[in-house]
Formats: C-alpha cells, sequence, structure tokens
C-alpha cells in the first residue's frame, strides 16, 4: 500500500532516552509530519512560548525556536521566518525551556542547539554560532565551557 510506514522497535538498554532514526529516500512532507508528530509526543512537558507580533499572540513550539535573546529592552524569540516579542524576562523563559535543547550562550541570548548548522572555534576563547537560518552570533566567553559541555553530552 502507497504511504505505509515501516516500524521497527528495537530494545537496547545502551540508550537512556529513545532514539528515532528516519530511514527514507527523500524528505517528504509525509517525513516532516513524522518528526513533527515524534517531537510534539515528546516535549510535552514542555509549554509552547507565547509571543507577539503587535497585538496578535502567537503559540511557538520550543522546536521552531532557533534563538531567543535581548534586543534594546524587549526579549525577541526568532524562528526561521518571523520574530516574536515575549512578554516575560529571559530567566523566566530560560525555566520553561528544554535543558536537552537550549542553553543560555550570553547574559541576554538563549540558543537552540537543534538549529545550530555549525560553529566558529577560529577565535580563541569564544565560539561563533550559525543557526540553519543565516543568523550568526557569538557565545560569551563566560559560557564557553557550559557549551562544550553540552556538546560532549550529546
Amino acid at each position: 500500500m502507497k504511504n505505509m510506514v515501516d516500524i521497527d522497535v528495537v530494545i537496547n538498554e545502551e540508550y537512556v532516552d529513545p532514539k528515532v532514526t528516519i530511514e527514507t529516500k527523500a524528505r517528504t512532507g509525509q517525513v516532516e509530519n513524522i518528526i513533527y508528530a515524534i517531537e510534539n509526543a515528546s516535549e510535552n512537558e514542555y509549554p509552547q512560548v507565547v509571543g507577539y507580533i503587535d497585538d496578535t499572540l502567537m503559540l511557538i513550539s520550543q522546536r521552531d525556536v532557533y534563538r531567543i535573546f535581548i534586543d534594546g529592552r524587549k526579549v525577541i524569540l526568532q524562528t526561521e521566518d518571523s520574530s516574536y516579542v515575549l512578554r516575560k524576562s529571559l530567566s523566566s523563559i530560560e525555566e520553561d525551556l528544554n535543558p536537552d535543547r537550549f542553553i543560555r550562550i550570553s547574559q541576554s541570548e538563549i540558543a537552540n542547539m537543534y538549529k545550530v548548522k555549525c560553529f566558529d572555534i577560529s577565535t580563541a576563547g569564544t565560539i561563533g554560532i550559525e543557526f540553519d537560518n543565516g543568523v550568526k552570533s557569538w557565545a560569551s566567553r563566560s559560557r564557553v565551557r557550559q557549551i562544550k559541555d553540552f556538546l560532549k553530552r550529546k
């Protein structure tokens, strides 16, 4: 039958958390839907983030967040194609975020490590971060050790 999904479950005591591997010919809409369903099912304990565009309230899934940062006196949440103003402090938002996905990279920025394309370690003592959407940021020197420790866990 067309559009059938073949599922194998392998019990392996080496894994504490479930690991999902999708094998497919191409990244299709069906594959994206499967990824979305799995991520939503596994992140139920982490709430959506409330953001605003003007006076319109939007609920944003944590999986869609690239970074959250302070710009002037506003806290901004950035997704692939939009930016939202948050009405909470950065520290308050950090408490609600999935710690397996998000890490504070500076006093004014939190990054979704699942949306990082690459790290630039050419500058001594700091780390440049490029996100999948092309945005670049820098980790503060005081956060470099924390980022390295985070990456070792993955």
